[in-house]
């Protein structure tokens, strides 16, 4: 990311008015407040201690507490904050927003004639190896696998946990769900809650993964020529497996990643930990940007129907808060927004593709 001249600043404007804010800044604050304040987060060649973030955070969060207008919230970051922009794609400079929401399964605390596909924990077989104890030029790098007499072999593939039976005895089903599709999106989301059949509510949140690259289904149905570049989706994809059944199988395991689960009392928690806020939570690559930042995003929002069919695309702006993380958000060129739950989040989360700007906000020193 880069350091803005203050005269190439964003206008500031939140769709939102500030909804929803003020929780998101305060579950960033619950995260930095349990480090070290003398430890520091990189903002481009920038360098700020967790206290300074903190104060950045927690000045702006008392600003917009008193909902001023847009006028004033622009002379206020002016006066106050430094601004840098995410450098995105190499092509364009443009970063490509998606979406991600909270799903809703149905399931089962055990496997019947309807709920056939097994929720996993953790394999105890899995093992992740941190490969900067072993060089300085692997710092940061780490890789997952297991052990195969005394050597760490790459963990089982999704077509191998799926159908051979690698996982018994080694990982605990948390619940059975009655459709491969829902718990293959499930992964993608990375949480999500899953309707038992006693009636109770069980929040489930990722929890680590194979390590095998993610790839997407979508560009392999794009490839073939089974759907249309223009009118990809995640909706589109249920259409085109619901009415290939005899295909799915083999489109979903195209994806050879494939993600564990843990149960949480509430839900969905972000890759710092904490609750994520529908529309100010965002996730980034953790390896780039600092987490917990205050971010300021621009790109393109669906509007819909009373039945939830898209209309048109409204251009938006609003603060948000990097408080997780994805397998496929890779790159200064890539935002995740979460979106919640609920109709009008599943319609946004898999129909968005479309490019904006990406900001971080950090008070002056």
């Amino acid at each position: 990311m880069i350091r803005l001249d203050p005269s190439d600043y964003p206008v500031f404007q939140d769709d939102l008015n500030g909804d929803g804010l003020n929780a998101g800044i305060e579950n960033s604050l619950t995260y930095l407040k349990k480090r070290s304040p003398d430890q520091t987060l990189v903002f481009g060649s920038d360098t700020y201690s967790i206290s300074h973030v903190i104060q950045s955070l927690e000045v702006f969060r008392d600003f917009m507490a008193t909902r001023p207008s847009s006028k004033a919230i622009a002379e206020f970051i002016h006066s106050r904050y430094r601004v840098y922009r995410s450098t995105g794609r190499e092509t364009d400079g443009r970063v490509l927003f998606t979406g991600y929401y909270e799903p809703f399964l149905n399931g089962s605390l055990n496997s019947s004639a309807r709920y056939t596909c097994p929720l996993y924990e953790i394999p105890d077989d899995l093992v992740t190896v941190n490969l900067g104890l072993f060089s300085d030029k692997y710092k940061g790098e780490k890789i997952t696998g297991r052990l195969s007499g005394k050597t760490v072999v790459p963990y089982w593939e999704r077509k191998d946990i799926e159908k051979s039976g690698v996982m018994s005895g080694k990982a605990r089903v948390l619940a059975w769900v009655d459709d491969p599709v829902d718990l293959f999106f499930l992964q993608i989301q990375g949480s999500g809650k899953i309707r038992l059949d006693t009636g109770q509510i069980m929040n489930v949140h990722y929890h680590g993964s194979n390590g095998r690259p993610y790839r997407s289904i979508g560009n392999l149905l794009i490839e073939k020529g089974l759907i249309q570049k223009q009118d990809m989706s995640m909706q589109r994809i249920r259409e085109y497996l619901k009415a290939h059944p005899d295909q799915i199988d083999d489109i979903l395991n195209y994806n050879p990643s494939y993600v564990f689960f843990k149960t949480e009392p509430d839900g969905p928690i972000g890759s710092i930990g904490v609750p994520l806020t529908p529309g100010r939570s965002v996730a980034v690559d953790r390896r780039i940007f600092p987490p917990t930042s205050l971010v300021f995003i621009q790109t393109q929002k669906p509007l819909v129907d009373s039945n939830n069919r898209i209309t048109s695309w409204d251009h938006f702006s609003r603060f948000a808060l990097n408080q997780d993380t994805g397998g496929a958000i890779v790159g200064p060129g890539r935002t995740d927004i979460f979106w919640g739950n609920g109709p009008y989040a599943e319609v946004a989360a898999g129909h968005l593709q479309h490019t904006g700007n990406l900001y971080f906000l950090v008070l002056k020193p």
